[in-house]
């Protein structure tokens, strides 16, 4: 007998900016947005948290924020650094004082961890952040086995390029058709309008249309896929 698939659908950069938070909202609402990655150390980080605690639907991580870079003139150029990432004992202060920053705005722990660019797919980020989700028993994108991470909904390059026609219905359905049975964590970044520095700006606009269109959901009905959030991973025990 087929295993069921379950799909949680996260927004990352919660609380960068209040375009960010207004589109994860919109699309978690009207949308199929289950879930959301808080990054604290940014002032809308308030308004996307005293949003959240009214939520209880809707799951809410840690999104790890170490800096920004951004593809431009034919190169890579950093936006901000938050520490150097080299040491772990400097990296690892960091985790700790975003998590306890988190713990303050939310009131409780993260559903999940995560980080801003995906730094902790690498060291020394990765073992800090490994020993974190292992003490608080939740799931770390794309290292934890219990959930898989899929990325595919995503309208740029390795080096900036854009894709915008990768960010539509006809795609996104595509992809849902071939999500693998059990968790799986479908990374996208919606806003409602670009009102930061970053790479990442028209195309987050154009997640949001597709996030929050119907016909999204009606294939997600059809294809028997049940919309969840982290929390259910955690009441399942795995």
């Amino acid at each position: 007998m087929a295993i069921k698939r379950y799909l949680i659908v996260n927004a990352d950069d919660f609380g960068q900016s209040s375009g960010i938070n207004r589109g994860i909202i919109q699309s978690f609402e009207n949308g199929i947005v289950t879930s959301s990655s808080l990054m604290v150390r940014w002032p809308a980080a308030v308004e996307a948290a005293n949003y959240s605690r009214g939520q209880p639907e809707l799951s809410v991580g840690l999104h790890v924020d170490f800096g920004e870079w951004a593809f431009r003139d034919r190169s890579w150029v950093r936006l901000y650094e938050v520490v150097p990432t080299e040491d772990m004992r400097t990296a690892a202060a960091e985790v700790s004082r975003q998590l306890a920053e988190f713990r303050n705005l939310i009131g409780r722990e993260p559903t999940h961890i995560d980080s801003h660019q995906h730094v902790h797919r690498s060291e020394p980020i990765r073992s800090v952040l490994v020993e974190v989700a292992k003490n608080l028993r939740i799931p770390l994108r794309d290292l934890s086995p219990e959930v898989h991470y899929c990325g595919d909904f995503y309208g740029q390059t390795e080096n900036g390029e854009s894709l915008l026609n990768n960010i539509s219905v006809a795609v996104l359905t595509k992809i849902l058709a071939n999500l693998p049975a059990g968790f799986t964590e479908l990374g996208c970044h919606p806003a409602e309008e670009t009102d930061l520095d970053t790479m990442y700006g028209a195309e987050r606009v154009r997640e949001l249309s597709v996030l929050c269109d119907d016909q999204v959901r009606q294939a997600i009905r059809q294809m028997d896929i049940e919309l969840c959030s982290f929390d259910n991973v955690a009441r399942l025990g795995l």
